[in-house]
């Protein structure tokens, strides 16, 4: 059984490409990941790809895409759903097919953090944040689970409980 995931934050460059990739990663064909935008920026912050590189993780597909991409007919249906920034967590979604689970993993934005020295460390933070809580996700026994309990579960993954 494997489960969809769709990694959400309103510029789709950084933080949700970063969510994408770690849990098609971490998931090993449990997990099918994408990411998306409610106003992409049209390209791949290049730090968020070095930082994925940096950690070995392949990052081959990666592109700035609108989530209206998946809320057309023929898109995956999502199990679950997280948003990584503040702004997109209080938008307005389209109404995705399915009703999947919507938990929120707020990250801080590493992409205009200047000096670039700084925003690597940023970036290198925030992977490190994705990659804890999607671990943590993913040792869950979501098989098994019902979509509340795998919900309350995500939650308290994100507020460290």
């Amino acid at each position: 059984m494997s489960f969809n995931v769709l990694v959400l934050c309103t510029g789709n460059s950084a933080r949700s490409v970063l969510g994408e990739m770690l849990f098609k990663h971490m998931g090993q064909g449990r997990i099918k990941a994408w990411s998306a935008g409610s106003k992409p920026g049209g390209q791949v912050n290049p730090v968020a790809l070095e930082t994925l590189a940096k950690h070995g993780v392949p990052c081959e597909g990666a592109r700035s895409k609108s989530w209206d991409e998946f809320a057309a007919p023929g898109a995956p249906e999502f199990d679950f759903i997280f948003t990584v920034c503040g702004n997109a967590a209080n938008e307005v979604c389209p109404m995705w097919p399915g009703h999947p689970a919507t938990a929120h993993w707020g990250i801080p934005d590493p992409a205009h953090v200047e000096p670039i020295e700084a925003r690597r460390e940023a970036f290198e933070e925030a992977y490190q944040a994705l990659q804890k809580r999607i671990e943590a996700f993913l040792a869950l026994p979501l098989e098994t689970m019902g979509r509340d309990e795998a919900l309350a579960a995500a939650r308290r993954i994100h507020s460290g409980e």
